[in-house]
């Protein structure tokens, strides 16, 4: 579900009560786990956390680099963590931790996908978006940036 609101506050209230619940749940738990210098607002149709486009202007996209974001899908929920994609050491300590919960992961590249609230283990979600400050992963970008821009 692709949406058209500009706030977060306004996506939430297009969605139904049952995922209006979970994705705010979700929500709480990245804004209180966030490193500062991060914001959140709407990119992609998703509520987004993102390095400021003012911080941060070098991106590959021209858009403000984005370090999770929050989705309604139409058959689950995601929470899509940038941090779990970019890095090999970062999924390996997250998927051992969301293991260790009890829970079933269903993941795609950085998308754990979820269909309530139970499914996911809401202290390992904030310890992942605390785990990156904005300089890291802007060194971490910039590093991947230099390996896999085009040579001319």
């Amino acid at each position: 579900m692709h949406s058209k609101m500009d706030t977060a506050e306004s996506y939430l209230t297009e969605l139904p009560p049952d995922r209006r619940d979970a994705v705010s749940a979700v929500r709480r738990v990245i804004l209180q786990n966030l490193p500062d210098g991060y914001e959140e607002t709407m990119q992609f149709g998703m509520i987004a956390y993102v390095i400021p486009i003012s911080r941060f202007p070098n991106t590959y996209s021209g858009q403000a680099l984005p370090i999770a974001a929050l989705a309604s899908q139409k058959n689950y929920m995601s929470v899509y963590l940038m941090t779990v994609y970019g890095d090999q050491e970062t999924r390996h300590w997250f998927k051992e931790r969301f293991e260790a919960s009890g829970r079933k992961l269903d993941m795609g590249k950085s998308c754990v996908r979820f269909k309530k609230l139970d499914d996911l283990p809401l202290v390992v979600i904030g310890k992942t978006i605390a785990r990156v400050t904005v300089e890291q992963y802007i060194s971490r970008y910039e590093a991947v940036r230099a390996v896999t821009r085009p040579r001319r």
